[in-house]
């Protein structure tokens, strides 16, 4: 497949795109909502944690009707875009980079018979293939770190977002005074410079014209749920032999601990934002 795509965001789409990624996001991280989850114990299921962050974003939107357009930016396996779907009836367009995660989200609506209600985009989220005010909701759930210009990514959504339209989602971010050396491990094993901070998305949203709706910090979900992924990983590691390299396996684990070293130290963050368009 043909990249398109430059910086950051070309970087995301060839690690997604990649045949290591797809069977450890689809049989490891939770098959169908590859996110951080709101886990009621450190032995929970992921799909089960990872699916109730999605049910409370949704609750948090009051009463979406099915009149309703959605946009889930970064959709990964189109979980979430599943859920707003037969939850609430209304339709969604599931935006993402990664071709090889769009043709098994497209398969899954069609195998539930959920297509006509999810349209699967090929696309970036600084450059959203959509017309302005289009949506009543404008959803993403930890996928804006990949950007290279988040900036960017804040001007789209409140474009595409409709007057009153709200902007709900998630991101593990750096704490607004997290030292840049502390977090140098996980930046290089994501390939980027840089993460959003709290204080980012604030000043952004401003800017751009979205106003805050509020913040629930759920910061201490972040390294309980990299070190759930992580025991996961190692109680599989066995029986993922063939599908999943011998190396992603390893640099996987070394990065997973990053994350929980770095949210037990307190430079990170994770909650769930809301803002509405003026």
């Amino acid at each position: 497949m043909t990249n398109q795509y430059e910086g950051a965001v070309a970087t995301a789409r060839d690690y997604y795109n990649s045949e290591d990624a797809d069977n450890f996001y689809h049989r490891v991280w939770g098959g169908e909502d590859i996110h951080i989850g709101l886990y009621e114990s450190d032995e929970e299921a992921i799909p089960d944690a990872s699916r109730r962050t999605v049910a409370h974003m949704g609750d948090l939107l009051g009463e979406p009707t099915s009149d309703m357009k959605v946009l889930d930016i970064g959709a990964g396996y189109g979980g979430a875009a599943r859920y707003l779907a037969t939850t609430f009836g209304c339709h969604v367009k599931a935006l993402n980079l990664s071709e090889v995660e769009n043709e098994r989200d497209r398969q899954m609506n069609k195998a539930l018979k959920l297509d006509h209600l999810v349209d699967v985009l090929d696309a970036s989220f600084e450059s959203i293939p959509a017309e302005d005010n289009s949506f009543d909701v404008v959803w993403s759930q930890d996928s804006i770190l990949h950007s290279g210009n988040r900036m960017k990514v804040m001007e789209e959504v409140a474009r595409v977002l409709k007057p009153g339209g709200v902007f709900i989602f998630t991101d593990p971010m750096q704490t607004d005074d997290a030292p840049k050396e502390k977090l140098q491990p996980i930046l290089d094993r994501i390939h980027l410079e840089t993460l959003g901070s709290p204080g980012f998305y604030r000043e952004a949203a401003s800017k751009v014209g979205l106003e805050e709706i509020g913040f629930e910090d759920h910061s201490h979900q972040l390294p309980r749920h990299y070190g759930r992924v992580l025991k996961e990983l190692e109680s599989r590691e066995e029986s993922l032999k063939g599908l999943i390299s011998d190396d992603y396996i390893a640099r996987m684990k070394k990065g997973l601990q990053h994350w929980v070293d770095g949210g037990k130290a307190g430079h990170l963050c994770w909650g769930i934002f809301r803002f509405r368009k003026a």
